[in-house]
């Protein structure tokens, strides 16, 4: 059972997705388009508002936060694991409340879930990078 911030999470992958092939979409489009799909009732609709509608607009600010720790030129990375990321970059720097490790955690299964073979890898990877940088007073991931 996938719990309803599971849920926000993926359309929040979702919508940022759409947004990185269709760049004449605004975050409204995209967010309508998402409440349409008959699933979405089972989202947790504040989380999916607050991380999208943010993430969607700070996406500069939060490429350029990943972007040292890329292993790869940025248009070399797919764009789930792109959207991915963005989505949990945003978090980790925004929303202290949740543990760094859940955040790395879902950023891992939705890249299964949606992404290459290895993708969750190279997530997890820039993730595990990250977290000390923008959470810097938390205790380490074990």
């Amino acid at each position: 059972m996938k719990t309803a911030r599971r849920r926000a999470r993926e359309f929040v992958v979702q919508g940022l997705y759409q947004a990185q092939l269709n760049s004449e979409l605004t975050a409204t489009n995209i967010r309508n388009n998402l409440l349409d799909n008959e699933q979405f009732f089972k989202a947790d609709e504040p989380l999916f508002n607050q991380v999208f509608e943010n993430a969607f607009e700070t996406q500069t600010e939060l490429l350029n936060l990943m972007l040292p720790h890329l292993d790869r030129a940025l248009d070399e990375v797919s764009p789930i694991e792109r959207a991915v990321l963005l989505m949990a970059t945003y978090e980790l720097r925004e929303m202290p409340e949740t543990p760094y490790p859940v955040i790395i955690n879902e950023a891992i299964e939705i890249t299964k879930t949606f992404g290459g073979t290895d993708g969750y890898k190279f997530v997890n990877g820039i993730l595990d990078k990250l977290a000390p940088q923008l959470r810097p007073n938390d205790p380490p991931r074990k």
